[in-house]
C-alpha cells in the first residue's frame, strides 16, 4: 500500500511541476521529463485501515487518491508563498516567473503591452 500511495504522489507531483506532453518533442521517455527519487519530498503515511463497505472485501483504492490530491496541495502551496493562482500545469519555473512579473505590474499599477 505504501508503494502505492508513493506513486500516486510522485505521479502528482509531475502532473504539476514537470510532465508536458509536446507533439515531436516528448514522445518517448528520453525527452518526457518524470519524477525520479530525487525529486520526491519525504513522505510520511498513515495508513488507517476501515473496510469500504462498496469494495470487494472491503478493499478500497489508494493511489488514486494520493494521486488526485497531490497536484491541487502543490499549486495551493505555490499560491500561499508567491500570491499567484496558477491554473496552468505544469507550473514550470518561466511560467511561474511570468506569472509573478504580471502580478509585480498589476500591484504597481503598471500597463504591459500585450499582456491582461
Amino acid at each position: 500500500m505504501e508503494g502505492q500511495i508513493h506513486g500516486g504522489i510522485a505521479q502528482g507531483l509531475g502532473l504539476a511541476l514537470m510532465e508536458e506532453f509536446i507533439a515531436g518533442r516528448s514522445e518517448n521517455l528520453h525527452d518526457y521529463l518524470i519524477p525520479t527519487v530525487g525529486d520526491m519530498p519525504p513522505v510520511k503515511i498513515y495508513l488507517i485501515e476501515e473496510a469500504e463497505p462498496e469494495g470487494p472485501f472491503g478493499a478500497k483504492g489508494v493511489g488514486e487518491p494520493a494521486l488526485i490530491a497531490t497536484a491541487p496541495a502543490i499549486l495551493g502551496a505555490i499560491r500561499h508563498a508567491t500570491g499567484v493562482r496558477v491554473t496552468r500545469v505544469p507550473v514550470l519555473p518561466h511560467r511561474l516567473w511570468e506569472a509573478l512579473t504580471r502580478q509585480s505590474g498589476h500591484r504597481q499599477g503598471g500597463h504591459r503591452e500585450g499582456g491582461s
